[in-house]
């Protein structure tokens, strides 16, 4: 997005105005860029258009196929204005995790998010960088772009499905992102029904990473995420994460079957496509 004059309205929105001078001065398409710098046309175009926050290695991999320094240096600060201090570290732990457990009781959880319910969603709270905050949100869902996708499931309470945030037509779309994310066999989605009075999860959303660990750099054991109002707090302590896991596997009991879930959510699509 732009602003009245032509500027950018956003550093994302910045970085992908100069990323794009920079490939047409060489007369490359996205295409070839990608390319050169290994990755996607599609990515390209995301970063371009401000859809995308641009990852420090991404960089690196453009400034290289450029040959320049820009990128890389620019894209720390992105990232910074993009993502609070306090949840960067969670974001590179999740890039790395080799499963993700999450639970969500008020609204649909960031990895599922369409980019309309995120932007609806994050401009509640009217924040100064709306437009870096959804191409953030929309950047951590390149998890499932890596050659080996984490596992990953997702409990929800079914008051999510009821809060329209951002209307009829991104709710619908937001529900179908739902079913078709079912579709794959590495991710299972469960829905606490509304007449599960009281559950584990009251306390509040959280969520469990787990890590290969044959990678020297990965953390020893699972690292728990607990959600809050002004923020959140990643957490490794063994006996706390160990809580977190067992809160986690007490949900699955009282959430609907997979394949409950998803007739659960079909109807609520079914009933606002009829509206």
């Amino acid at each position: 997005m732009e602003t009245d004059n032509g500027a950018p309205a956003s550093l994302a929105g910045f970085l992908g105005k100069q990323l794009r001078k920079h490939r047409e001065e060489r007369g490359w398409s996205q295409t070839e860029l990608a390319i050169k710098a290994h990755t996607t046309g599609a990515m390209i175009s995301y970063v371009e258009n401000a859809k995308r926050v641009l990852t420090e290695g991404l960089a690196g991999d453009i400034d290289g196929a450029l040959g320049v320094d820009f990128f890389v240096e620019l894209s720390p600060l992105v990232i910074a204005h993009a993502y609070p201090s306090w949840f960067l570290p969670y974001v590179e732990l999740e890039r790395e995790a080799n499963a993700i457990r999450s639970f969500q009781s008020q609204i649909m959880p960031g990895l599922l998010q369409t980019e309309a319910y995120a932007r609806a969603m994050l401009a509640a709270v009217r924040p100064d960088n709306l437009d870096d905050l959804v191409a953030a949100r929309m950047t951590r869902q390149a998890v499932f772009e890596r050659d080996e996708p984490p596992h990953t499931w997702f409990i929800v309470e079914e008051q999510v499905l009821r809060r329209r945030i951002g209307g009829l037509a991104v709710m619908r779309d937001q529900l179908q992102r739902l079913l078709s994310a079912m579709q794959h066999p590495r991710c299972v989605l469960q829905i606490i029904p509304e007449e599960v009075a009281a559950h584990p999860g009251l306390a509040g959303p959280f969520t469990m990473l787990a890590f290969d660990q044959e990678q020297e750099d990965n953390p020893p054991h699972d690292v728990l995420y607990v959600d809050g109002f002004s923020r959140g707090r990643t957490v490794i302590d063994p006996t706390e994460v160990s809580e977190g896991a067992r809160a986690y596997d007490l949900l699955r009991s009282y959430a609907l079957s997979p394949e409950e879930s998803a007739d659960r959510i079909g109807a609520y699509l079914e009933g606002l496509t009829k509206r």
